[in-house]
């Protein structure tokens, strides 16, 4: 979920009270979009025991991450230290395409997505940052083109 609202005097009652649960300091819709999921591209809850392959296309930003968070929007605790991962992560900041892991678990060596660790919990949640959007703000946050979040196994 998006909305041209966030951080801004616009936002209505509801929006402001999602903003101040899980997100702290939102910036208006010219400067950034915030994307969330809970669920997978086929419509289950997404597991920390599961692994997903996120896959996306370039996205109509300057910049981009995508970070895993606990139900109550905490950052997930994990011994690589891992919480996110950027466009910057990819050679063309993944314009051509990318692929990111969730998973409880590094992937071996040889796969050549990202890994975003999920901790092993029951819940987890993703948040897609895009930060100065191309269209300046003015679109239309739900026709955007979103990642899809496809379960591996479990």
């Amino acid at each position: 979920a998006t909305g041209q609202t966030f951080g801004s005097v616009a936002a209505d009652p509801y929006t402001r009270a999602v903003v101040a649960l899980k997100g702290l300091l939102a910036l208006p819709a010219q400067e950034a979009r915030y994307y969330t999921a809970a669920r997978d591209s086929a419509g289950a809850p997404l597991e920390g025991r599961c692994r997903y392959r996120i896959t996306g296309a370039a996205l109509p930003a300057a910049w981009w991450s995508l970070t895993a968070y606990d139900p109550d929007g905490y950052l997930i605790p994990n011994a690589a230290g891992r919480y996110s991962v950027a466009g910057a992560a990819f050679p063309d900041g993944g314009k051509a395409g990318w692929t990111i892991l969730l998973a409880p678990t590094a992937p071996p060596p040889t796969e050549t997505a990202k890994w975003l660790p999920s901790g092993g919990i029951a819940r987890v949640e993703l948040t897609l940052r895009t930060y100065l959007p191309s269209d300046g703000g003015r679109g239309n946050p739900g026709a955007d083109i979103l990642p899809k979040i496809t379960r591996e196994a479990c």
